[in-house]
């Protein structure tokens, strides 16, 4: 069995945050069922271009594999009476809205604890639900605006930056499958379920960590670097070699040490101006030129040699293609294949959340559900009948009639 087979979840989430969290709970064995309203085509992941049709998209793929879709209406009362007897055959009711959505939808542990005094209801929004900013809807890239990532993200003195990804998202993601998880086992230990209020505004805030404590505790006022470089650790950063770029990184003195050698260049750690991470930090006008003149002599692969036989943290700067086809992520399995009518195979990556003995622990995944596939299975798991099933559709909560 995986970890997570008892474990079930009635998820009313969309796009990419909430989709995120729940996908590495369904990999680990989570019955995760996603209530997809058929008011307004389901998930909007399903069309988010250019890859999309009929429904589906590979951007819908990629957060969605091993769950069940089924298309309900919980704003009607034939809607509403079917989710309450999901979540009596639940754990949790997880989902990623607007702050004030939770109420609206009846979704929060006082509209749900006479259902089922042992549910957890995980809302992952955008500033939580309480607050100034509580009915503002959240995304990505906004929360990297108002965390302040953005303001330490891009070359000194250009413009503001995101990061690559929607990080904010991916991250907001874990914090609410992290928190989902200790709630059902405290439910499951005292017999009282509860609420999670996550939201992408605290996990953003709360991942400003060592800069934030340097500035509220000593007045550390944080800034960009050059060549994303480390704001106190000398050589910490992107390096130009005469063929591209590379990473290379000293966080303990015997890198430093082990550093000048492969630079040819041993009387560097004799020198007192960078004897220390104190004293390079000091002169960081000084020695960073010179290493940027050194890296500039040869070829990236000509570095990365003696540098990984030296074990000083380095690696090339690889583009996309380059770290999807890296020996390592293949060894460490982190691509999954499933079979899709449309795509043929689709090609995208598994949780690196892991349980199990390494090398044995992992599972068959299947690809994401169509809108509503799961329907009528889940409505038969819990004891309908054709009769009652062909009711909820004539009367629309399952969205045909």
């Amino acid at each position: 069995m995986r970890p997570l087979e008892d474990v079930r979840i009635i998820s009313l989430e969309q796009y990419g945050a909430g989709p995120f969290g729940t996908m590495h709970l369904a990999e680990l064995g989570a019955d995760v069922v996603k209530v997809e309203d058929p008011s307004d085509g389901g998930d909007v992941g399903r069309s988010v271009p250019p890859y999309a049709a009929d429904g589906d998209s590979l951007f819908f793929q990629s957060f969605n594999r091993d769950k069940s879709s089924i298309t309900l209406d919980i704003r009607t009362p034939e809607g509403r009476a079917v989710f309450h007897d999901l979540v009596r055959t639940a754990d949790a009711v997880y989902s990623n809205l607007r702050g004030d959505v939770p109420e609206k939808l009846g979704i929060r542990y006082a509209d749900l604890a006479q259902v089922n005094p042992r549910i957890v209801c995980c809302s992952l929004t955008g500033f939580g639900m309480t607050g100034p900013r509580s009915r503002e809807p959240g995304y990505d890239y906004v929360l990297q605006a108002l965390g302040g990532w953005m303001s330490l993200t891009g070359e000194p003195g250009g413009p503001p930056q995101k990061t690559g990804l929607s990080l904010v998202d991916f991250s907001g993601g874990y914090v609410a499958a992290l928190s989902l998880l200790a709630a059902v086992h405290a439910a499951r230990r005292d017999g009282v379920g509860t609420d999670c209020d996550v939201s992408l505004y605290d996990t953003a805030v709360s991942l400003l960590t060592y800069p934030g404590t340097w500035h509220m505790t000593a007045g550390y006022e944080p800034a960009r670097t050059s060549h994303s470089a480390h704001p106190s650790l000398i050589p910490f950063q992107a390096f130009e070699a005469s063929d591209g770029w590379l990473v290379v990184a000293a966080p303990k003195e015997k890198f430093w040490q082990r550093l000048v050698v492969v630079m040819d260049r041993p009387e560097l750690a004799e020198d007192p101006r960078f004897a220390t991470f104190a004293d390079r930090n000091a002169h960081r006008d000084e020695i960073l030129p010179l290493l940027e003149e050194i890296f500039r002599t040869r070829t990236v692969a000509d570095w990365l040699a003696p540098l990984y036989a030296a074990s000083i943290p380095c690696a090339p700067i690889n583009d996309v293609a380059g770290a999807l086809t890296d020996p390592h992520t293949l060894e460490r399995d982190l691509i999954a294949e499933t079979p899709h009518a449309t795509y043929g195979t689709v090609r995208s990556l598994r949780s690196p959340v892991r349980v199990g003995p390494p090398g044995d622990d992992r599972a068959p995944t299947r690809a994401a559900p169509a809108m509503g596939e799961h329907t009528d299975e889940v409505l038969r798991g819990l004891g309908y009948d054709d009769d009652r099933i062909a009711a909820l559709r004539a009367a629309g909560a399952l969205g045909e009639k």
